[in-house]
């Protein structure tokens, strides 16, 4: 299991492009979230043939925003097969449907959507109301032979994914959570609040500018590590 970043940033540092990460995992490769900015890199590094799978972990412009340009390429560029899109629930499968309805007219043309519990070895942990109000979002946990990777998505409240791995038969882990340098922001995960988990627990930071990283910051950043980057 590999996974490599297309960018680290938050809804606004362009210049650390939307966060969204490329995971290679038993045999199939599976793009994580699809932003706006997410499209133009995957072409500029030559990997955009490689994605035959999508999991999205909520609906806002950041993670989702190119997601109707990428399924036109794969299709009328590269004349591949429907990539896979998979959902962790049909509320939420609705939800991504009606907004690709709005660019593709019909999205079963261009995508096959499959619910996740098909899926061995992923798990969605329903992060609901946790990020912005009354929104849908996720996280998930991928596992394969003795690794499992955990990928918060955009997460207020990180106890409710580590209790969730707490839970889990354990692995050899790493997670990367979404963190902000802003206590105010309590849509986003304020780096201290991470703190208790790094003993048991391999966190990585993304989702946000790491220039404005503090000095007493122990969490990496995805940023500045070049084997997670794509």
């Amino acid at each position: 299991m590999q996974i490599k970043f297309l960018g680290t940033g938050g809804a606004f540092d362009v210049d650390y492009l939307n966060s969204a990460a490329k995971l290679h995992f038993r045999g199939k490769h599976i793009l994580i979230d699809c932003g706006f900015t997410v499209f133009p890199t995957l072409v500029h590094k030559n990997m955009i043939a490689k994605v035959d799978h999508i999991i999205l972990t909520h609906l806002h412009n950041d993670h989702c925003g190119s997601l109707a340009t990428l399924l036109l390429y794969k299709s009328i560029i590269e004349k591949s097969p429907r990539p896979v899109i998979l959902y962790p629930s049909e509320q939420f499968k609705q939800q991504l449907y009606t907004l690709l309805e709005l660019q593709l007219k019909n999205p079963d043309k261009y995508a096959e959507f499959v619910p996740l519990e098909q899926y061995n070895g992923i798990i969605a942990v329903d992060t609901f109301g946790q990020h912005s109000e009354n929104m849908q979002t996720y996280a998930y946990v991928f596992d394969e032979d003795d690794d499992r990777i955990a990928y918060s998505g955009d997460l207020g409240k990180p106890e409710t994914l580590f209790d969730r791995l707490d839970k889990l038969l354990p692995l050899r882990t790493c997670v990367f959570h979404e963190i902000t340098f802003n206590a105010e922001n309590t849509g986003h995960t304020y780096y201290k609040k991470l703190l208790p988990y790094l003993t048991n627990y391999n966190v990585f930071g993304y989702h946000c500018d790491p220039t404005q990283n503090p000095s007493d910051n122990p969490v990496r950043l995805v940023f500045y590590e070049p084997d997670l980057m794509a």
